[in-house]
């Protein structure tokens, strides 16, 4: 299902690709992602799950690259090719440790953000280290905040301290917990007045656990803009950043948020 852009001019045009993530094999994913994003010719962000080149896995020694390694390489030659940003975290290995990494790729400059929250029952804290700082990205007028998955569940690392437009979310988020996950969305984006762009896999992945999807987009009042179920599927949607900007004149909450310091 792909479902078209309506007025891109002066907006975001974001994609996001919900499907079956190949268990450990990064070849086959890149094969099946690429013909699906180069069909995006009016995406400016196209948003993919996080570890898309390999589902949830902590086997490290089959899944991880280097930093800049053969997927990182890829989507730059494809957002290249694209004209847009690509997105999406892979197991990535660097000075000895293991992060959940997310990479922003544009033609001209890779940014990153590292998973802070690793999911203790997963036993990813056993594999991956923790990141230690957030990422604010400015792309086209908009400030972008990405986050990764478990980080969902916490709201003080996402609050939005930064002024940032848009948070996104790329996640393997299992079917037995999808309630929360459709919830917490929505608060993130009603308690930080900003849109809300969520990517989750589907299938079933190499462990057993089973995945439907929920990819969402999201305005800052918690209404769906766009919302996708258990399905291979392509979501298209445009942001407007005035109609966030005349609702921030006019309810500003965040003028009335409490003052905290991170440690």
């Amino acid at each position: 299902m792909v479902l078209p852009f309506f007025n891109p001019q002066n907006m975001l045009n974001v994609t996001a690709i919900q499907y079956d993530i190949v268990w450990e094999d990064a070849e086959a994913n890149r094969a099946y992602l690429e013909p699906l994003i180069k069909d995006q010719s009016e995406s400016d962000v196209i948003l993919l799950p996080e570890m898309f080149n390999s589902g949830f896995s902590n086997n490290v020694a089959e899944t991880a690259e280097q930093v800049l390694g053969p997927t990182v390489k890829w989507m730059q030659h494809l957002a290249t090719v694209q004209d847009c940003a690509i997105c999406g975290s892979i197991p990535t290995l660097e000075n000895g440790k293991y992060f959940n990494r997310f990479y922003w790729v544009e033609a001209s400059r890779v940014l990153h953000y590292d998973k802070k929250h690793l999911f203790g029952y997963g036993k990813e804290a056993e594999v991956y280290s923790p990141g230690e700082s957030q990422l604010i990205i400015d792309y086209k007028g908009w400030r972008i905040m990405p986050m990764i998955c478990y980080d969902l569940r916490f709201p003080v690392w996402s609050r939005n301290t930064h002024d940032y437009d848009l948070l996104l979310y790329v996640a393997n988020w299992p079917e037995t917990r999808s309630s929360a996950w459709k919830q917490l969305l929505r608060a993130r984006a009603i308690e930080n007045l900003s849109f809300v762009c969520a990517v989750n896999r589907i299938g079933i992945d190499g462990v057993g656990l089973q995945y439907v999807g929920d990819s969402a987009f999201i305005d800052y009042m918690g209404e769906d803009l766009a919302v996708l179920t258990d399905q291979e599927a392509v979501l298209n949607y445009t942001l407007d950043k005035k109609r966030l900007d005349n609702f921030r004149e006019q309810f500003n909450f965040l003028n009335d948020k409490d003052d905290f310091t991170l440690f």
